[in-house]
């Protein structure tokens, strides 16, 4: 059983940066695509960024320059920086790992705020 557990998130003000983590078991962390998606009040989810095994990554064009993915292989964990941040935002982000054509199995989501 795939768990992916998300953490980092939190209320920030416009202009700060936070760090997301997702922390995956059950699996062999390494040789899956993970990503970040995020879904705001009344929208669609939406993504954010994509990493590759190989460590391609990719972007949604609101968060190009102002977010970052990386993965830790050795820690089975996936990362999301976000700096620049803007009150559109604000939205539950969602950890998840991909293992053909687009996502597989899902985190809980985490809460990001972007307020003043």
């Amino acid at each position: 059983q795939v768990q992916l557990v998300e953490s980092g998130g939190g209320l920030v003000q416009p202009g700060g940066s936070l760090r997301l983590s997702c922390k995956a078991s059950g699996s062999i962390f390494s040789i899956y695509s993970m990503g970040w998606y995020r879904q705001a009040p009344g929208k669609q989810r939406e993504l954010v960024a994509v990493i590759t095994s190989g460590g391609s990554t990719n972007y949604a064009d609101g968060v190009k320059g102002r977010c970052t993915i990386s993965r830790d292989n050795a820690k089975n964990t996936v990362y999301l920086q976000m700096a620049s941040l803007k009150p559109e935002d604000t939205a539950v982000y969602y950890c998840m790992q991909s293992r053909g054509t687009g996502p597989t199995y899902w985190g809980q989501g985490t809460q990001v705020t972007v307020s003043s």
